[in-house]
């Protein structure tokens, strides 16, 4: 059950929502961070527009997607507001995974 910013517990149903929408948080996370490498080396290494005109809009819509995640989360309270605000201010990948991290930690210390 991740970690909640109210004293309210989830109910069952809304662990396993919270699980899921975090499991997605993780695959976006892990995919946007190989294309942020990809565009950099394109970018910076290989000098190739093309391809930085192909793989900047995949890698600012899985940014977006990050964003959508994290806040829907924190709508719904299954996390803090802290969550789309670090993805928002590390410009995705790293944010969403050092914060999927945190939570998941947090998860574990608290089972039994």
């Amino acid at each position: 059950m991740p970690v909640t910013s109210s004293a309210q517990a989830l109910s069952p149903a809304d662990q396993a929502q919270a699980r899921k929408l975090l499991n997605a948080v993780l695959v976006v996370g892990v995919t946007d961070a190989l294309l942020l490498v990809a565009l950099l080396y394109v970018a910076f290494v290989d000098h190739s527009d093309s391809a930085v005109s192909v793989l900047g809009p995949i890698h600012g819509t899985g940014y977006l997607i990050l964003i959508a995640l994290t806040g829907y989360g924190a709508f719904r309270r299954f996390w803090g507001a802290w969550f789309p605000l670090v993805v928002l201010l590390t410009a995705g990948p790293l944010g969403s995974l050092v914060g999927e991290l945190r939570i998941r930690r947090q998860v574990r210390g608290k089972r039994p």
